[in-house]
């Protein structure tokens, strides 16, 4: 469905070095019936997905700790992020890209997910839309070693841990990554442990 509101859109590509960063100029039209010229940047990465497994019996769930260049010019010291295993879609549905990046960040192969949301992480400026997925897992699923896929320069650390551990974690800021703090909350919301 298109917005009426928004007429005479240009669109100008700023960058197209990894992803795609446009320029888009519009025409809004406001309450008060008059037309505002308006211009905003858009960044264009692909849509993704991300998962939080975790284990009932065990109390514990997989978190991945990688670097992040990001955070580390917006001063996060180290550049180091733990997070939520996650990966773009590329030509993939979402439910394939997660059981695919799952295996490679993580080492476990899973199969049975469940999806619960879909969110944008950061409307006002990135185009993604994020699926999001939960899925139980066990010692018995562990088929590799995980760490990502050198081609990709993936260097990632896998984690297991206590789900209130991680809980605390967020309260003092040692999980700082949205997609992450939401799954925990998800799981905490829902009463899974």
């Amino acid at each position: 469905m298109q917005n009426s509101k928004v007429q005479n859109l240009k669109t100008e590509v700023l960058s197209d070095n990894w992803y795609t960063l446009r320029k888009v100029t519009f025409d809004y039209l406001k309450k008060d019936g008059t037309l505002e010229t308006q211009s905003r940047e858009a960044y264009d990465r692909g849509n993704g997905a991300v998962i939080l497994l975790y284990n009932l019996e065990k109390r514990t769930i997989i978190l991945t700790r990688q670097f992040r260049m990001p955070t580390y010019l917006n001063g996060n010291e180290t550049g180091m992020l733990i997070e939520a295993c996650a990966g773009l879609l590329d030509e993939d549905n979402a439910e394939d890209c997660i059981i695919k990046e799952t295996e490679e960040e993580t080492g476990y192969r899973i199969s049975a997910i469940q999806k619960v949301f879909e969110a944008y992480m950061s409307p006002g400026s990135v185009t993604e839309i994020l699926h999001f997925f939960i899925a139980e897992y066990k010692d018995s699923m562990k088929v590799g070693a995980g760490g990502g896929i050198a081609e990709e320069q993936e260097e990632i650390e896998v984690l297991e841990m206590q789900f209130e551990e991680a809980v605390k974690m967020i309260e003092d800021s040692r999980i700082k990554d949205a997609k992450t703090i939401m799954l925990l909350q998800y799981l905490q919301l829902k009463g899974i442990f």
